[in-house]
């Protein structure tokens, strides 16, 4: 019997992600069926679709993890210009921080958009190789992601992985939060909870 194929992590830029699409949209739903995100189908079919979209923003990223031709997991994400976006969950990440904050931390930052992994591979170190890999480029280190606060196994993740959280929504409500990359300059910055 052979030994296991130790997983390879697999740098992209722009649109040459697209040729592993449909993998990614399998991966999407392997990660992100179970609660607390209960995404099904049809909510990978809309992933697909806006990775089409996202693949041609400026300094796209994925990175891909392979054993074999098995797609494992991936992240994604891109620079984040200004000015900072309005739609999906941006209007709560710029009211949480300000005009300021958000403008100065976040805008011409790269933003991780997308970490998933296939539930066979939670635990292994994956994940932190994959968030990693696709934010070694980020601007003067300045990286950033969003998460919800109801996901506590992602918020403990991110902090595992030296991600500092900005942002400090209810932990009863279905806020937003704003996470700071390791090497962002002004992870130092950020409020404390109360």
């Amino acid at each position: 019997m052979n030994p296991p194929l130790v997983p390879v992590v697999q740098g992209l830029r722009g649109g040459d992600v697209l040729a592993h699409s449909e993998a990614l949209r399998s991966v999407y739903v392997d990660a992100f069926g179970a609660p607390p995100w209960n995404e099904d189908e049809e909510k990978a079919a809309e992933f697909a679709e806006r990775l089409r979209q996202d693949a041609r923003r400026p300094g796209f990223t994925a990175a891909l993890a392979l054993s074999g031709r098995d797609v494992l997991g991936f992240a994604s994400g891109w620079t984040t210009l200004p000015p900072f976006p309005t739609d999906r969950c941006y209007p709560q990440a710029a009211a949480s921080l300000g005009t300021r904050r958000t403008n100065d931390w976040l805008c011409d930052a790269f933003e991780a958009d997308e970490l998933a992994v296939r539930p066979g591979a939670h635990g292994s170190g994956l994940a932190g190789n994959l968030l990693a890999a696709v934010t070694a480029d980020a601007p003067a280190g300045r990286s950033w992601l969003l998460t919800s606060v109801q996901a506590p196994r992602a918020m403990a993740f991110y902090r595992r992985q030296g991600w500092a959280q900005a942002t400090h929504p209810s932990p009863d409500g279905k806020g937003i939060v704003v996470f700071l990359g390791p090497r962002h300059p002004a992870r130092g910055l950020v409020p404390l909870p109360l």
